[in-house]
């Protein structure tokens, strides 16, 4: 699955998903984790109630089954939970993005809880989607 962090140092999940300079990329699964890319955003990302700044990373995320952040506003939240993307809160900014991973993967192994089964199967049937598309 694939999964992005937004960060301002690429170790951290440190920033708020609105005001987001840039986010990180990641495909995850039961075997380990494989960067994928770095994605930078610019213009007023810090302007409260300036919609137009989430339109780049609502869409940056498309296909992404979680994206965790640091904070993220209820518009934000709803507009990934319309195109089945899971945003997670990170417990503190200090939270690290490899040991997220590293979590994750402990629990795809392991037994994983209704919301994360939820949120894979949602990805899932949007693969299967695609897939069928593609042929």
């Amino acid at each position: 699955m694939k999964i992005a962090f937004t960060t301002t140092d690429n170790i951290h999940i440190d920033a708020h998903f609105g005001w987001a300079k840039q986010m990180d990329f990641y495909e995850v699964d039961t075997e380990g984790a494989t960067f994928l890319e770095t994605v930078q955003f610019g213009g007023d990302l810090k302007e409260d109630g300036n919609e137009d700044k989430l339109v780049p990373k609502v869409s940056a995320v498309e296909g992404c089954t979680l994206v965790y952040v640091a904070a993220i506003g209820g518009g934000a939240a709803a507009r990934l939970l319309k195109k089945n993307v899971t945003p997670i809160k990170a417990k503190t900014e200090s939270d690290t993005i490899s040991e997220t991973i590293d979590e994750l993967i402990q629990t795809l192994n392991g037994s994983p809880p209704p919301w994360l089964r939820k949120a894979l199967s949602l990805g899932m049937k949007k693969e299967a989607v695609l897939s069928f598309e593609e042929d």
